[in-house]
């Protein structure tokens, strides 16, 4: 049985995202954490203990601090998981939509409700840490009068009713997983030569066209390139790391074009080669 970190709650569409990625092979018992910071401490402890963990999201965008997180942990990239996010409002089974007066839910769902919480402009609206979390803390502690936004599978769980589904603003709401693994257990996970995705990081000098010569080469050995992510280097003004992910269905011509550009980039760090993922819809 494998143990998966993620973070938050039994319920939470980390939790999801991790049984459609390894439910159809295996049992798995889930770590639930806190907070991200928490989930790399997990791996740290434990060798074997695999992460599945949000990197971005179609509406809210990167989750940028997970990218300096994976790459300080030195913890490799041995999948991804594209999940449909379906958002639900729930509450006690007593109570109903004129007892509602507080919603609960992680800032990033209620972000992605905004126009349903826009048509409802009286309800105090409470960030807290975790959907399935929120849904928990109702069921628990008996809370009265307060909703959560989370999914219809942490609300069977809870034992909540479902007062409206499907509430998110954008129907096309996708949220993207990488399972991270300790590297001296990545070869037990994926053999890279099977691969045809890589993620990468890394620095230019703060020269005229530095960038553009990178793109040029990946250009020329036919490489996809499917994401740029950029963040700024603390105490060197103006200088960022590069987080992109590349495609390529020719792993030689992948690791070709890898060498090509090393002389050009600082610091040039591959995060992990693995399958493109599959989407949950």
């Amino acid at each position: 049985m494998r143990r998966i970190a993620i973070q938050g709650q039994v319920g939470s569409y980390h939790d999801v995202a991790a049984h459609c990625y390894f439910g159809e092979l295996e049992q798995i018992e889930l770590v639930c954490c806190e907070t991200f910071e928490d989930v790399f401490k997990e791996m740290k402890a434990d060798s074997n203990v695999i992460a599945l963990v949000a990197i971005e999201n179609t509406i809210a965008g990167s989750l940028l601090h997970n990218y300096e997180l994976l790459r300080e942990s030195g913890m490799q990239v041995v999948g991804e998981h594209k999940l449909r996010i379906k958002h639900s409002f729930v509450c006690l089974p007593e109570d109903d939509w004129d007892s509602i007066t507080e919603v609960n839910s992680h800032p990033v769902a209620l972000m992605q409700c905004r126009e349903f919480l826009q048509q409802h402009p009286d309800l105090k609206v409470v960030e807290t840490g975790d959907t399935a979390g929120s849904a928990k803390k109702i069921k628990e502690r008996g809370l009265r009068g307060h909703a959560a936004i989370c999914s219809k599978a942490a609300a069977e769980l809870y034992g909540l009713k479902v007062l409206e589904e499907g509430i998110e603003t954008n129907k096309h709401n996708f949220t993207r997983f990488l399972v991270l693994s300790d590297p001296w257990q990545a070869e037990a996970l994926i053999n890279p030569r099977k691969s045809n995705k890589a993620s990468l990081v890394f620095s230019l000098p703060h020269n005229e066209g530095s960038l553009s010569q990178v793109l040029s080469i990946f250009s020329f050995y036919k490489i996809n390139l499917t994401k740029i992510q950029s963040l700024p280097i603390i105490g060197r003004e103006w200088e960022y790391m590069f987080y992109i992910d590349i495609m390529h269905d020719d792993y030689t011509r992948y690791r070709q074009s890898i060498d090509a550009v090393r002389p050009l980039t600082k610091q040039l760090k591959i995060l992990g080669e693995y399958m493109e993922g599959k989407s949950t819809i």
